[in-house]
């Protein structure tokens, strides 16, 4: 897409501090990190929303961001994918955020507002998503 800044970063219009680069993947350092080592992995597909990328394009993503915590040396991280402004994605092209976190004041800080759920109503959800699936 022409508009798309990471679109624009694979064409190599614009720069980027690259780390990884293959036939359908690239990784680069995070121009606003939460922590040291925050990396960027992004197919070269574009697809504003992970249901729109085909498998064959994100079969690397979750080895790319696995390799690049290895390489921060990271003893705790977060891999992150948003998708849409609700869900706190800003750039419609998908991408996967790896975040060191190592302590409580840089990385991603996050809330977790657990729902209790009754079990019956459990149940019927897993009936329905197993028969989209």
């Amino acid at each position: 897409m022409a508009s798309c800044i990471f679109c624009k970063i694979v064409k190599g219009d614009i720069p980027a501090f690259k780390l990884f680069e293959s036939e359908k993947v690239l990784a680069f350092l995070d121009i606003q990190p939460l922590s040291r080592g925050h990396a960027l992995v992004i197919p070269k597909f574009h697809g504003a929303k992970l249901h729109e990328i085909p498998d064959d394009q994100l079969a690397e993503l979750l080895p790319v961001a696995k390799k690049l915590a290895v390489a921060t040396g990271a003893v705790d991280y977060n891999i992150l994918q948003n998708n849409g402004r609700a869900a706190h994605q800003f750039v419609d092209h998908v991408h996967l955020h790896m975040i060191p976190k190592p302590n409580s004041q840089e990385g991603l800080g996050i809330s977790w507002p657990a729902q209790e759920i009754e079990t019956d109503k459990l149940k019927t959800l897993l009936e329905e998503l197993k028969s989209k699936i």
